[in-house]
C-alpha cells in the first residue's frame, strides 16, 4: 500500500469521516489533476475494501472500513466542522498535534480537539448549537477542575522549562459571558479571528522585527 493510501486511511480514522472535497484538499491538491487522481485512488480503496462511502451525501462522504461511526450518524456535521477547522489551521501552519475528542477522565472537560499550534497548546470547542449560560458555566467549571487538579502538568508535550495550561478556543457564532481566574478563553468564529486577536498592532511608521515562529500568549 502506498504511503498516501495509509495517510488517507489514518485521516479517515482520525476525523471519523471526510467528504471527497476534504480528501482532495488534504491529499491531492498539489497534483496537476487533483479531482481525477482522487477519484482513481478512492475507487481503488473502496474496491479493495479499505474504505466505505455514503453516496447519498453531496459530495460523497467517505469512511474507513469498518467505519468508526455510523454512516448516518447525527454527529457527522460536527465532525465535518472539525475538519473545516483543521483546514483553516493548516492554512497558517500544520499543527504539531491535532487530537480529536481526547479523554481526560470523569469530571473533567471533553474538548473537541487538543492541538499544538505554533508551539502553543490549545483545547478547542466547536460549538454548532447555542448553549444556555448555565450549560456554558458548567463546561468552564470542568476546565477549572482539570486546571486545579494539576494533572495537565504531567502531559508529555509540556515544555521542559515551564508548565503551560492550554488556552481554550471557543469556536462559535454566539458570544458567552465567560470569566475565569484560572483559564483563558478566546471566543472566535474561525482561526482568522484568533490570529487577529493575538497579532501585535504595529504603527505604520515603525519597523519592528517579529518572531513569527510561535504564538506568545500572556
Amino acid at each position: 500500500m502506498k504511503s498516501r493510501d495509509l495517510e488517507i486511511l489514518n485521516d479517515l480514522q482520525r476525523f471519523r469521516c471526510l467528504t471527497r472535497d476534504d480528501l482532495i484538499h488534504l491529499h491531492f491538491s498539489h497534483l496537476k489533476n487533483p479531482i481525477n487522481s482522487a477519484n482513481t485512488v478512492l475507487k481503488r480503496l473502496r474496491r479493495d475494501g479499505y474504505i466505505d462511502v455514503n453516496t447519498s451525501h453531496n459530495p460523497y462522504l467517505y469512511f474507513a472500513s469498518p467505519a468508526p461511526i455510523k454512516k448516518d450518524s447525527t454527529k457527522i456535521p460536527h465532525f465535518l466542522k472539525i475538519v473545516d477547522f483543521y483546514k483553516q489551521v493548516c492554512a497558517y501552519e500544520g499543527p504539531k498535534s491535532f487530537i480529536i475528542e481526547p479523554k481526560y477522565g470523569k469530571g473533567y472537560m471533553e474538548p473537541d480537539i487538543f492541538m499544538i499550534f505554533k508551539r502553543a497548546p490549545f483545547f478547542v470547542e466547536i460549538q454548532r448549537s447555542v448553549y444556555s449560560q448555565k450549560v456554558m458555566n458548567e463546561k468552564i467549571k470542568r476546565y477549572e477542575t482539570y486546571y486545579m487538579g494539576q494533572e495537565w502538568q504531567k502531559e508529555p508535550w509540556q515544555p521542559k522549562d515551564r508548565k503551560v495550561f492550554p488556552r481554550i478556543l471557543m469556536v462559535s457564532d454566539t458570544r458567552y459571558n465567560i470569566d475565569s481566574p484560572y483559564i483563558k478563553v478566546f471566543q472566535i468564529q474561525n482561526i482568522d479571528d484568533f490570529i487577529e486577536q493575538v497579532t501585535p498592532r504595529i504603527p505604520a511608521d515603525e519597523t519592528i522585527r517579529i518572531n513569527q515562529g510561535n504564538i506568545r500568549l500572556k
